[in-house]
Parts: structure tokens; C-alpha cells; sequence
């Protein structure tokens, strides 16, 4: 059976689809579509089901992935480890969330970078542009603040962030006596700073601890958080921030924590890759770096 077929097949099976699966193998959709047809002339059965949206494997293409995908991803390792050996380290091209790219991702592959890494990150807020970029191969590894479904992605829980309620101490001084008891007697009383007008920290923060919506609209609108952080620390108002961003400001007084709740809001990172990439040597050594250093954030 040709080895080329298989990969066709089994990149189509992973990706659920003629078109995602011809974008990862640099071919036409016509020229997918007449590999999965001799690979299901030759078996004698098909091996999917065509849909408006995708396709959807038989039993027979369930029991070929199964038994075929293990093999052909050895062979990709083998044939990845012997390109890293003769080039030095592959390039990684990551992708995730600005802020957490920034203070937390690209710091810890630097220890990679200076063994030969060289890496490329995209800066991208939305989860689902994040996906959309991994899916059609624009990116190796991925951050994304929720977990992906489908066969295409193997994603692993990362770590969680911790949001904090905060404010400048000039603002948290004004606040009134029991005034922290409910969630809407703070907004009446604090401008808000947030990423969106939809207030999605601020919202999920509220939901959390006060079991309720907000009731306010924003006063400062930046759509990144090391920019709600600068605000909300020279005065702007009140924010929710992950605990990382904002500890060394909670640290030196810069801003205050307006509540320590019982069970804090956490949202949680999931590190993603296309399944079966984790058999490329640069991309697997970087995603068990970044999960080991995940431990001590």
C-alpha cells in the first residue's frame, strides 16, 4: 500500500475535512480527494462518509487510523530526527495570547533558543483565531484559553490563571464600608478599565464570586492587558487581572486587591498541537519544556 495514501488519509481523518486536510499537505482539494478514492478502490470499502460539512470516517476509516496513524507518525520522528541533525534545530512557529506569549511562553523556550531554537510567535487574542491558524498549519504550537474538539488537535491542560480585582490605592480607599460584599455596589462606585465592551474579565469575575452580571459599562476600553494593567495602576479605575500580570504591582503598592475570595476565578491554558505533529523532534521537545515549566507558574 502507498505510504503517500496513507498520509492523505490519515491527515484527512485528523482534520475531518478534504479542504483543512489539503491545506496541511500542500495539495489541491481535487488532488486529496482522488487519493482517498484509489486508497478506497483498493480496500474495497469507503473510508468516509461525505457531509455538506466535512466528512465523517466509516468504521473501516476508524479501524485504518487506528492501526496506520502510530507507524506513520514513527516514521515522521525518524525522518525529523535526522533533519535535525543535519540543520540544527527546526524553527517553531508558537502562537497564543499577547500577554501570556509574552511574559510567559517566549521567556520560557529562551533556555531552547540559545541550544539553536529559532521561533516565531503570532500574537493573537482571539482562541478561535488561534485554532483557525493551528488547523490550517500556520502555526506548530499553540496557547489557547479553551480546550479544542475534534481528532484534528491534542490539547494538554497548561496551568491556570488566577484573576485578581484590583484597583489604585487611591480608589480602593474610597470605596464604602461593606461595600466590597456586593459586586454592584463597586461598580457604582469605580470606573472600570477592561479589554472589551462586552467586559468579559470583569463579567466572569462577577459570575464567580458575586453570582451575577455586571451592571456597568467600561470607562477605558484596550484590547490588551498589559494596557488595562497600566491603566488601572495610574488611577484609571478598577480592573480584573491575571495574578502574574499584576503581582509585582500588587507587590509594591501600585495596586491594590479589592477582594481575596474563598475560591478565586481561574481560567485555564491548554497547550495544543495538530495530533501526531508531537512525532517532530523540535516541536515535542518544546512542548514538554513549556509543560515542565509550567510547574512553577
Amino acid at each position: 500500500m502507498d505510504l503517500t495514501l496513507l498520509r492523505t488519509f490519515v491527515t484527512v481523518h485528523r482534520a475531518g475535512s478534504f479542504t483543512r486536510a489539503a491545506a496541511l499537505l500542500g495539495l489541491s482539494q481535487p488532488a486529496v480527494t482522488s487519493q482517498i478514492r484509489t486508497l478506497e478502490r483498493q480496500l474495497g470499502r469507503p473510508l468516509f462518509l461525505r457531509q455538506a460539512r466535512g466528512v465523517t470516517p466509516t468504521t473501516v476509516g476508524d479501524e485504518l487510523a487506528h492501526r496506520a496513524a502510530p507507524h506513520l507518525d514513527a516514521l515522521v520522528e525518524i525522518a525529523g530526527t535526522a533533519q535535525d541533525e543535519r540543520d540544527g534545530l527546526r524553527t517553531l512557529h508558537v502562537a497564543g495570547p499577547p500577554e501570556f506569549t509574552s511574559a510567559r511562553l517566549l521567556p520560557a523556550l529562551a533556555p531552547l533558543i540559545v541550544q539553536g531554537l529559532s521561533v516565531r510567535a503570532s500574537l493573537l487574542s482571539s482562541a478561535e483565531e488561534t485554532l483557525d491558524g493551528l488547523a490550517a498549519g500556520r502555526h506548530d504550537l499553540a496557547v489557547a484559553t479553551a480546550r479544542p474538539r475534534g481528532g484534528l488537535f491534542t490539547a494538554t491542560p497548561l496551568c491556570d490563571e488566577e484573576h485578581v480585582l484590583v484597583a489604585a490605592p487611591r480608589w480602593a480607599a474610597r470605596l464604602s464600608p461593606g461595600g466590597l460584599r456586593e459586586g454592584a455596589v463597586v461598580l457604582e462606585q469605580l470606573p472600570v478599565v477592561e479589554v472589551h465592551e462586552s467586559l468579559p474579565f470583569v463579567a466572569r469575575y462577577w459570575a464567580a464570586v458575586f453570582e451575577s452580571k455586571p451592571a456597568a459599562t467600561a470607562t477605558v476600553i484596550a484590547p490588551d492587558l498589559r494596557a488595562v494593567q497600566a491603566s488601572a495602576a495610574s488611577g484609571a479605575g478598577l480592573a480584573v487581572l491575571p495574578r502574574y500580570l499584576c503581582e509585582d504591582d500588587l507587590a509594591r503598592g501600585r495596586l491594590v486587591a479589592l477582594l481575596d475570595p474563598p475560591v478565586p476565578p481561574l481560567r485555564t491554558y491548554f497547550l495544543v498541537v495538530r495530533t501526531g505533529t508531537l512525532a517532530l523532534p523540535h516541536i515535542a521537545r518544546a512542548h514538554e519544556w513549556l509543560l515542565r515549566a509550567a510547574g512553577d507558574w
